[in-house]
């Protein structure tokens, strides 16, 4: 089963080349854990509607974490 986690974090300026989260990612705010994809995107809807999120401040990432389709095989 697929997990998901809708996150909260602040928009930083760019600096230089551009964006890279896997070496300095933004700074989260929130982060909420939800056991479907349409549970993710009511929460990430609530979030969207932040003022801070509609300004520019804030945005909203849902990531998949966890398994995906993983089938085992028996061994005989």
């Amino acid at each position: 089963m697929t997990r998901f986690l809708v996150v909260l974090t602040d928009v930083r300026p760019l600096e230089g080349a551009g964006r890279n989260e896997r070496t300095s990612p933004e700074r989260r705010r929130q982060v909420v854990g939800a056991s479907s994809r349409e549970a993710a995107d009511r929460i990430a809807g609530a979030f969207m509607a932040l003022g801070m999120v509609r300004a520019g401040r804030q945005r909203v990432k849902v990531i998949a974490v966890g398994r995906r389709g993983y089938v085992r095989e028996s061994v005989a």
